[in-house]
């Protein structure tokens, strides 16, 4: 997939503003480099891999990132409590987290999802790009159909899941974006 499909797969869910976004399992920086192009001036995006090797293409990316959003590359495992540095600690800080074909590699989803939503700061957004239509393979051995997608964000915490965006996969099966909210609380 090139950046300007990535970008097309996720920008409905996205939207367009400034913010701190949280790329799990970006891989080598597809979409982080969509995130990037679809976020406003003075945003960061924390660009978090357990791979070594796409770390170091990811801080590659950083160092060249030009436009005004600031890419922070990490070595982490983001089935456990992120430690972001800076201001940005494991508590709600977040304005907005991605993750793109990392989810189905993570058996118990919906308990690694509540525990990501507890950095999301109350009106952000959680965008997943998962598989449609494909079972279960040593690529993506969890699947997460878009069928399940509304119940897995609600059992998280995330109100008004939908799908966003849908397109057949190179690899098989159709991939869609899924987008879900973390509510506000009534005051």
């Amino acid at each position: 997939m090139n950046s300007s499909d990535a970008i097309a797969m996720i920008k409905d869910a996205v939207g367009v503003s400034a913010g701190v976004w949280a790329d799990l399992g970006a891989g080598t920086g597809t979409f982080t480099r969509a995130l990037t192009a679809l976020l406003g001036a003075g945003s960061t995006v924390y660009a978090v891999d357990g791979d070594a090797r796409a770390v170091r293409a990811l801080r590659e990316l950083s160092s060249s990132t030009s436009g005004n959003v600031r890419v922070v590359a990490m070595h982490a495992d983001f089935t456990r409590p992120l430690e972001l540095p800076g201001s940005v600690r494991a508590q709600a800080q977040l304005d907005g987290i991605l993750l793109t074909n990392a989810l189905h590699f993570v058996r118990d989803a919906e308990g690694v999802l509540t525990q990501l939503v507890k950095q999301l700061r109350p009106g952000g957004r959680v965008v997943v790009v998962e598989y449609d239509r494909r079972g279960a393979s040593r690529w993506v051995p969890y699947p997460i159909p878009a069928s399940r997608w509304p119940r897995l964000a609600e059992s998280a915490g995330l109100a008004e899941p939908t799908i966003t965006a849908t397109r057949p996969s190179s690899y098989a099966g159709i991939l869609y974006t899924g987008a879900a909210t973390r509510p506000v609380p009534a005051e």
